[in-house]
């Protein structure tokens, strides 16, 4: 595209064009301990860490870590919630020289073998309480080291001893033996001294992410450095952040594409405070903005949705908040308004996809509201371009108004996708990424979501693979037929529902329905579990005989329609 139409609608303080930094991830870590060594870098209940203390602690790990045999590329998953030591460890690895790997800590032993094996993981760095689940999978993986860790580790001594008291941290022994670390010991034990790793910042991978990618089939998004690095100085930038006087509230996880961006990398570039949550808790939310005088707030719907509805939200001062994005699915527009009204910041809608590491587009942070569209995504950030093409061939741009496909070109955009060639060239066409989103754009610029990836499923943000669930449901003995989409729900976006066809000699009954989703729940994570199951003695099928998911899905939302009008 060769007119950019939007150019005109960005905010003063963002410009048109960033030169970006080529330096390795983890070197914006360091700029921001030598630039601002007493600036807070984290908050985790109660606790404040300095960024000179955050960045020794990574290059001792890192030590800790080459020393046990990470090399250059080596792949380290990261399975932890937002606490002090996913930060430590994501940035130890790469500053190692490995590859970060952030994974769900809620994953099952399934899950947790097969994507230790996609990627060959080499080592693991995990909270103790999920070490019962990796140990029953490492010998049938390529791991090598697990490093454990405790969240009573980083809390203050007085409520890390009151909390073992009580019972409210949960802990489980785990004892020493050949390949098993503890990061508290390694962090004590090494010097701050890791080994100079050579690395081109725009071909060396620093991060791979777990997506369903365009096509559904879940797979690794290899994010180099220089995707990294630059979509986090797009986010500082379009967010006005000022170096070591921003407060960013940590609610997303990490392993997200989306919580590392605007909760970890994001602040790290200017240098800013992160108020790290492991466990979204509306109250507790509310009030670490009150208490941190929190400045900047990224999220889903949902989590807007669940703070103005708490019953005593009026009761905080959350006035602090300047700028706040909700990304992942469409944000109501009652919503909007009356968080606005309650914090006088400003909200608008944005979006993004974890191939392009993830944020591409945001409403202008306008305090006037005169640029902010209500129900479009907003525009391109700074170096982004992006158009629609037709659905056919993916060849013909769209003039405005017309829907199709959103295709995106950038430096934040992937790399490609780890081990999978094919579908690397199926989503990266000439410099372009397609998206599989049908969008529109409007004569200013501003694209409009049509509809979400074909057949993946949004809970509370997170994607959702139908294939999956459905792959589980015909291992029960009872389940001829099966399908699974997204049924629309006001609370979380979409709860998975499973559309199941019986074998002959097996009756729909409420026994076998609970049993089917106990089956299927008990091997996945809880975020992924089917919340409804509805028995049919066929499914609309395809002329080659593939279950229609589309004709499914469209009918959920037709009921959602009807409900919502009667």
């Amino acid at each position: 595209m060769s007119e950019k139409p939007w150019l005109k609608f960005y905010p003063e303080w963002v410009p048109h064009h960033i030169d970006y930094p080529e330096i390795p991830l983890d070197a914006m870590l360091k700029q921001a301990a030598e630039k601002h060594p007493e600036a807070v870098a984290i908050i985790f209940e109660g606790l404040k860490i300095k960024y000179r203390e955050l960045d020794e602690a990574v290059d001792r790990l890192a030590t800790a870590l080459q020393d046990i045999g990470v090399r250059k590329g080596d792949r380290v998953a990261i399975m932890l919630p937002n606490c002090p030591q996913f930060v430590i460890g994501y940035y130890a690895t790469i500053r190692a020289g490995g590859i970060a790997m952030p994974m769900n800590p809620l994953y099952t032993e399934r899950e947790l073998e097969y994507w230790f094996n996609y990627a060959e993981v080499k080592g693991v760095i995990t909270l103790d309480i999920f070490y019962e689940k990796v140990a029953k999978v490492k010998d049938k993986t390529s791991l090598e080291f697990v490093v454990i860790t405790s969240l009573k580790d980083y809390l203050p001594r007085v409520k890390a001893i009151l909390g073992s008291l009580l019972g409210k941290i949960p802990t489980a022994k785990v004892e020493p033996g050949p390949g098993i670390y503890f990061l508290k010991d390694l962090i004590k034990k090494y010097p701050p001294e890791p080994k100079p790793v050579e690395i081109n910042p725009k071909e060396d991978v620093a991060c791979i992410l777990q997506t369903a990618g365009t096509t559904g089939t879940p797979k690794g998004v290899m994010l180099t450095h220089y995707n990294l690095v630059a979509n986090a100085t797009q986010a500082s930038y379009w967010l006005n952040a000022e170096e070591a006087k921003e407060v960013h509230m940590g609610v997303m996880p990490l392993f997200h594409s989306y919580g590392m961006l605007v909760c970890m990398n994001g602040p790290i570039n200017r240098a800013g405070a992160m108020v790290l949550i492991p466990r979204f808790e509306p109250e507790k939310v509310l009030k670490a903005i009150e208490k941190y005088r929190a400045t900047l707030l990224c999220g889903v719907p949902t989590l807007y949705i669940m703070l103005i509805s708490h019953p005593r939200v009026e009761e905080y001062d959350l006035t602090s908040l300047k700028f706040c994005v909700s990304a992942a699915g469409p944000l109501p527009p009652e919503v909007q308004k009356r968080f606005m009204r309650l914090t006088k910041a400003v909200l608008v809608e944005g979006y993004g996809l974890t191939e392009a590491a993830p944020a591409t587009h945001t409403n202008p942070l306008d305090p006037t509201m005169k640029t902010v569209k209500i129900g479009s995504i907003g525009i391109p950030w700074p170096d982004t371009e992006a158009k629609i093409v037709d659905l056919e061939t993916g060849t013909k741009e769209l003039p405005p108004g017309e829907a199709g496909e959103l295709v995106i070109r950038g430096p934040q955009v992937m790399k490609g996708y780890w081990k999978m060639p094919e579908e690397t060239a199926q989503a990266l066409r000439d410099g372009w990424l397609y998206t599989g989103d049908i969008a529109k754009m409007d004569e200013d610029g501003y694209f409009y979501m049509i509809d979400r990836k074909k057949d993946i499923i949004k809970y509370k943000g997170y994607s959702v693979f139908p294939r999956e669930l459905e792959d589980i449901l015909a291992e029960h003995e009872a389940v001829k037929l099966c399908a699974v989409v997204g049924k629309p729900d006001p609370t979380v976006g979409e709860i998975p529902k499973a559309f199941i066809v019986l074998k002959e000699g097996y009756e729909p009954t409420e026994e076998l329905e609970k049993e089917i989703m106990d089956f299927v729940n008990s091997r996945v994570a809880p975020y992924k579990r089917i919340r409804e199951i509805e028995f049919r003695k066929e499914l609309p099928l395809s002329a080659v005989g593939k279950v229609l998911r589309r004709v499914l899905r469209e009918e959920e939302y037709r009921k959602a329609q009807q409900a919502g009008r009667s």
